[in-house]
């Protein structure tokens, strides 16, 4: 996902209208450096490449991830390599990897080890391999603005290369000790609980908005806290510390998701990367489209006008677009922002109990710039 560049915020400055759309930034939002290979920071951790001691120090983790990431996924078998590598070559901010590497530094580590290294490109291994089974579950057409790898090789292929993907992660993290080995396998079950939990949808009796936030909990949060708990519990930290970051993973990684749920029928897809309105297209429910529904329930004729879009038959590119861009243009979707936005705030409260450095001030900045971009 693409993340704009903002300015630094503190905690009740989540406010729409304050992004500042390619300043200092490539197209995706990133600021790259070029004395460490090109790597590019998501916006929101400008402080980082400020600071003049830190700043150095993770943009060569990162460097040092990249490498490890191509090392990884090279295969003797030819077609192994090419569509493990697919993805990965396709681009991706490295969200995960960047705050493994922090939540280490957070956590008082004077440098990142190779261990930490090692953590971050498992968060990344196992993004991607979640990035091939969604496109399969969603037939999503795109991804990372390429065509999606089941489009190209098929289905069977895809999958078979996420589940290549993934056991690579695990190889990697079964060296790195039992408490790594055991956040990994927690996570695991915690992503496919999520995805199964979408896939039933909620109970008789089941809040949808709850049921909802249970499954991006799931899908989206939990590897967000894996990176930060792998990074602090590398580095040594007290459990406490261990548990304020893992906690502000999980708020952020869900305010994450709830800003790409609104950006799916806000943005086009040059933008974005990824084709506008999938989610709809394939029954999948979302922040806006659950507030919607409710709309419709408690009276509100134009939302039980626009649920008649979404509910028809979207195979057609014309009536996709004409159902985003009713949904976009309904009140419910700036009420969508405005949760996204509670959420990203109670992750910058949630580091209220570190002591003040520069990766707590990127880390709440971070937050910000989650739910104020454009892709």
């Amino acid at each position: 996902m693409s993340v704009d560049t903002v300015t630094a915020a503190t905690p009740g400055q989540t406010e729409p209208d304050q992004t500042l759309p390619g300043e200092g930034a490539d197209a995706a939002g990133r600021e790259e450096f070029p004395g460490f290979g090109g790597i590019a920071l998501p916006a929101g951790f400008e402080l980082i490449a400020q600071d003049e001691a830190l700043g150095p120090d993770v943009l060569q983790g990162l460097a040092d991830v990249e490498t490890r990431l191509g090392e990884a996924l090279r295969y003797t078998d030819a077609l192994a390599d090419t569509a493990a590598r697919h993805l990965l070559e396709a681009g991706g901010k490295r969200v995960r990897p960047l705050l493994t590497l922090l939540a280490a530094r957070a956590a008082g580590a004077a440098e990142i080890t190779g261990d930490v290294l090692d953590a971050a490109v498992v968060t990344e291994l196992t993004h991607l391999a979640t990035l091939y089974h969604d496109d399969v579950m969603d037939e999503a057409a795109t991804r990372r603005g390429t065509d999606a790898a089941h489009r190209i090789w098929g289905n069977s292929v895809a999958i078979l290369t996420g589940d290549l993907i993934f056991s690579r992660a695990s190889l990697i993290v079964s060296e790195l000790g039992a408490r790594p080995l055991a956040i990994q396998a927690k996570t695991f079950e915690r992503l496919v609980l999520g995805q199964l939990h979408e896939t039933s949808g909620p109970g008789a009796d089941e809040d949808r908005l709850a049921h909802y936030i249970k499954v991006i909990e799931g899908k989206t949060g939990s590897l967000i806290a894996a990176a930060c708990e792998y990074g602090s519990t590398l580095a040594g930290a007290p459990e406490q510390t261990v548990q304020v970051l893992v906690r502000y993973g999980e708020l952020v990684g869900v305010a994450f998701q709830l800003a790409d749920d609104v950006i799916d029928v806000t943005a086009d897809a040059e933008t974005s990367g990824k084709t506008p309105g999938t989610d709809l297209r394939e029954g999948v429910a979302t922040l806006p489209s659950i507030l919607l529904r409710q709309a419709a329930a408690d009276g509100d004729a134009e939302a039980a006008r626009v649920v008649e879009l979404i509910d028809g038959d979207l195979t057609e590119d014309a009536a996709l677009a004409e159902a985003v861009a009713a949904l976009s243009a309904h009140p419910v979707t700036q009420e969508a922002w405005r949760i996204a936005y509670r959420w990203a705030d109670d992750a910058i409260e949630a580091l209220a109990p570190l002591p003040e450095s520069t990766v707590k001030e990127a880390l709440k900045s971070f937050a910000h710039a989650v739910v104020h971009r454009q892709a």
